[in-house]
């Protein structure tokens, strides 16, 4: 057993002198926390927006303060307005992405029951497996890397049966292909199937429209376009999914995610489940009012302009996009590695000599492709012309050189 003393002191301007003293005789020194600046152009997370980071230093309150329920409420509402839905049961999870995922999942799927799940990148995947492990029996749509989901095809697998839920993955973060829901929903109902939507990458990014589209489970996170931390994932049920959670034979198998408990926090009754994580509530609810006070097709033109700019510079360079234009996503971009080039050289290169963060491939598409993000408060005029400046500085001659900002201009002008 180690025994642990620790000393603090730290004179103006200095580092801490923290001595911590095992049985060993060990000594450690700790600076003081002192992050690099980073633009985070990468698949997430995003620059976080300088209101966002405000509104998570005011002071926390309890999460039963009469104060705290009000913005509660206010953050219902607002995440409403942000997926286009009326449904009642929206409201944030805590916990990341993954846990929205899990958290629509786990409260409508029995064992036994039949989910179909098109996988066309590496997220799709995960819902697969988190299906499986709830018992269903799983039918997966393959469908090639950086290609949408076709509804055709998924009519001819889920071939008239009665089905649980189909699963699609609206913005496939792996590759940056967008998928056509309202089609996928059409084809989901038309057997009986709730349609589930992994809206991780695309909310506030480009237009969820859950209600219009017929989207019964969906779920997101904070740290895409919203330009929010982790630590958050928002998720939406409609009716005919609350009914499948009222009607289910079994218990929900995760208390922490039982909707049927969170719901009695988020709803009228306020009755304790978990203690919130207040100060990121805080942060999405500034981070849904910069949304909203910007205006949706505001944002949405944005992104669109920022994309159609880097992708003139990247292809000005000489470099090719993994996906065809009509599916890309304008917040995420795959580009395709040119032959002979090194992945980690030129993303490390990015990192300690710009400050400049993009993302590898995943999956089947590891080592293959970069993925460059603009999302949220990233998508801006200075992050396009900084990101092309700085590939054409690292890549030398593996690219053409001196025409990428003056293609990126052309697009804004």
């Amino acid at each position: 057993m180690h025994t642990l003393i620790v000393y603090i002191a730290r004179p103006a301007g200095k580092r801490y002198n923290i001595s911590i003293m095992r049985t060993m005789g060990e000594t450690m020194e700790y600076a003081p926390l002192n992050p690099p600046t980073r633009t985070l152009m990468g698949p997430g997370p995003s620059d976080v927006h300088p209101r966002v980071l405000n509104a998570m230093a005011a002071p926390t309150i309890g999460h039963m303060d009469p104060h705290f329920l009000a913005l509660m409420d206010e953050i219902k509402g607002l995440l409403q307005q942000t997926f286009g839905t009326s449904n009642a049961m929206t409201f944030p999870v805590s916990g990341t992405g993954s846990a929205g995922m899990e958290c629509c999942l786990v409260n409508v799927i029995e064992p036994g029951d039949r989910v179909v799940i098109a996988q066309n990148g590496v997220f799709g995947g995960r819902m697969a497996d988190i299906a499986g492990r709830l018992g269903a029996e799983v039918e997966v749509l393959q469908v090639p890397w950086g290609e949408p989901v076709q509804a055709e095809l998924l009519k001819e697998l889920l071939a008239g049966k009665p089905t649980k839920l189909v699963g699609v993955v609206h913005a496939e973060t792996s590759t940056g292909a967008m998928t056509d829901i309202p089609p996928i929903a059409e084809a989901a109902h038309q057997v009986g199937a709730l349609l589930l939507a992994d809206c991780v990458t695309s909310l506030a990014g480009i237009e969820v429209a859950l209600d219009r589209w017929g989207v019964d489970l969906a779920y997101s996170g904070t740290q895409k376009c919203l330009s929010c931390p982790p630590g958050l994932a928002p998720v939406s049920f409609s009716e005919r999914a609350v009914d499948a959670l009222k009607t289910r034979k079994s218990k929900v198998v995760s208390w922490y995610l039982d909707l049927t408990m969170l719901l009695n926090y988020w709803g009228g009754e306020r009755v304790y489940h978990h203690t919130a994580p207040i100060n990121m509530l805080y942060a999405l609810r500034e981070a849904l009012l910069v949304f909203v006070e910007e205006g949706p097709e505001q944002v949405f033109a944005r992104h669109r302009t920022n994309h159609r700019a880097l992708v003139a510079g990247l292809e000005a360079m000489g470099l090719r996009m993994q996906v065809e234009a009509p599916h890309r996503l304008p917040q995420l971009n795959t580009v395709v590695i040119p032959d002979g080039v090194n992945d980690g050289e030129v993303r490390g290169r990015l990192l300690n000599e710009f400050g400049l963060e993009i993302g590898g491939g995943l999956g089947a598409l590891k080592g293959k492709v970069w993925r460059i993000g603009l999302m949220g408060h990233a998508s801006r005029r200075k992050n396009v012309t900084l990101a092309l400046s700085a590939l054409e500085s690292v890549m030398g001659d593996a690219v053409h050189r001196g025409q990428a900002l003056a293609a990126a201009e052309a697009v804004y002008t």
